[in-house]
């Protein structure tokens, strides 16, 4: 149970919202909605202990499962298998067994002796810690989350950032806790884990509070909403199902503008009085009491919701170049014995469209990372062609650095710019004031997309390498991004599960990972995208 009272919360010196208290008891399925920016990312952070607000107290009773936009983990080198079962305190144990399994095939008697003992010893804390039992049940969440035993076996550092994630909510669903904090739960998931985690979180019995753009997880498993109205700075809370919210906020809305209509024509009907009596010295007294009941008047009155500001996503013109500016031969990775990828040409033309299509851990943001020059192939080389100038959408936003501000990432990224070019850009997605020095590690997932996408804005990127541009984004600024991929008129290489990004891309050619096969883009792959 989660009990938050009188809670202000502030991102820098933007107020974020206030006077905010509510509960999350067993039972509570809360939808936290609102535009990027406007504090979901925030609110669960203080929520899960993770950050203080401004002001209020937040009471916290029973464990706590919190699944963050992006997970960080301190120690990558543990095996996927054992960060699941960390949640139940069973990794340490789990990892013990496996090294004395190992000494009881060693050709050492000696050896193997202790290990057996240790092994018996290791196996008895295991099963009173409901290790086997629990392991059964982390099977059935890694098969439903397309994480196989191949990958369990994998140390972090070796997955792709879509796989770490889903190892994430694995351990969070696993960890048995009383309540779960969920901030975007479906990104990085197939169609079938999708469905299987809408059923998951129905049946949970405990709390959740979840925050998600997946329209149909909200209909089936939220029993309340709360929206986050930024311009507001209030959470308007509902006891009801998303569909019945969708209806009650609209009737909210039409409610607010009527009152607030009567009470403006009502109010200045009084100030229009007054101010024909203020003359009078009889009645002025009167006079000042209409003025102060006109006030009172407007005051009572709930502010009216203003349209969500959106932002304006332009891609660049970009800079000319030669026929074909960014090409690949041979290319192959593999991490240890785990091979990702082998002998991956490519070509990309003068404003062509690929879109590159593969299962979760195929190698899609390795290759775009490669083409980026940011990650070096085991074999093979990347050309870049004359006048070739790339810009690159990382989907864990790693270009951006996490210690400097906002304004000083968009300054490294456009030197050439001066500071008013520069602040205007910011603007146009909704940094300004403040926002602009605030650092860029502090973002929400939604906040950090945007930024990245106007790095690419200041840029003249005449080749666009764009690794889940959509993902974290509010329905309003995904169709923004939307437009502008049919606008642009440079080459694209896209990596994406969102079928309404590749619809919007046009794609010429699809690249198939790991078979590295090229092929013409036909409506026959567009049930590729979703199950990517």
């Amino acid at each position: 149970m989660i009990s938050v009272q009188n809670l202000e919360l502030r991102a820098g010196a933007r107020l974020l919202m206030e006077d905010v208290t509510f509960r999350v008891d067993k039972g509570d399925k809360i939808g936290l909605v609102g535009r990027n920016g406007a504090g979901k990312t925030t609110m669960t952070k203080v929520l899960a202990g993770l950050a203080l607000p401004a002001e209020g107290t937040v009471t916290r009773s029973g464990s706590i499962g919190y699944l963050p936009q992006d997970p960080k983990v301190d120690d990558m080198t543990q095996l996927a298998r054992d960060r699941i079962l960390s949640a139940r305190g069973l990794d340490g144990v789990a990892r013990k067994m496996r090294q004395a399994q190992e000494d009881m095939a060693s050709e050492d008697e000696s050896t193997r002796t202790k290990g057996m003992r240790r092994y018996d010893r290791l196996e008895a804390e295991f099963i009173a810690g409901g290790g086997y039992a629990a392991e059964s049940e982390a099977a059935v969440i890694t098969s439903n989350l397309d994480l196989p035993e191949r990958v369990l076996a994998q140390p972090l550092e070796t997955l792709s950032g879509g796989q770490r994630r889903r190892v994430e909510l694995a351990r969070i669903l696993f960890s048995a806790a009383d309540t779960m904090l969920l901030d975007e739960p479906t990104n990085h998931l197939d169609a079938d884990s999708i469905l299987w985690l809408r059923e998951f979180l129905k049946n949970f019995s405990g709390g959740l509070l979840v925050i998600s753009h997946d329209v149909e997880l909200m209909e089936l498993v939220v029993n309340r909403v709360f929206y986050l109205d930024a311009n507001r700075c209030v959470i308007d809370q509902y006891n009801m199902g998303w569909k019945n919210y969708l209806s009650q906020r609209e009737q909210d809305e039409h409610r607010r503008k009527r009152e607030r209509a009567n009470a403006q024509k009502k109010a200045q009907a009084l100030m229009e009085q007054a101010n024909k009596m203020r003359a009078k010295a009889t009645k002025a007294v009167a006079a000042q009491q209409m003025i102060k009941r006109a006030e009172r008047m407007m005051r009572g009155l709930e502010d009216e919701r203003q349209t969500d500001k959106v932002a304006a996503i332009r891609f660049p013109e970009p800079a000319p170049c030669g026929k074909t500016p960014l090409s690949a031969q041979s290319l192959s990775k593999s991490y240890g014995s785990l091979e990702i990828f082998t002998d991956v040409d490519l070509a990309i033309d003068r404003g062509s469209r690929v879109v590159v299509l593969g299962l979760n851990g195929a190698g899609k943001t390795t290759l775009l990372r490669m083409l980026a020059g940011n990650t070096a192939p085991d074999t093979g080389e990347v050309v870049y062609g004359h006048g070739a100038k790339i810009g690159y959408f990382a989907q864990e936003h790693e270009i951006l650095d996490g210690e400097r501000t906002v304004l000083e990432n968009m300054k490294s990224a456009a030197p050439d710019l001066d500071d008013t070019r520069v602040r205007t850009i910011l603007g146009s997605f909704l940094f300004s004031g403040d926002d602009v020095e605030k650092p860029a590690g502090v973002l929400s997932g939604g906040e950090k997309t945007r930024l990245s996408l106007a790095t690419l804005v200041a840029s003249s990127a005449n080749i666009l390498l764009l690794d889940e541009p959509t993902n974290n984004l509010d329905p309003a600024s995904r169709k923004e991004i939307l437009n502008a991929l049919k606008a642009y008129k440079g080459a694209i290489v896209m990596v994406s599960h969102d079928e309404g990004a590749v619809e919007a891309l046009n794609p010429e050619r699809v690249l198939l990972l790991p078979d590295a096969v090229e092929d013409l883009w036909s409506k026959e792959y567009q049930d590729l995208i979703s199950l990517a």
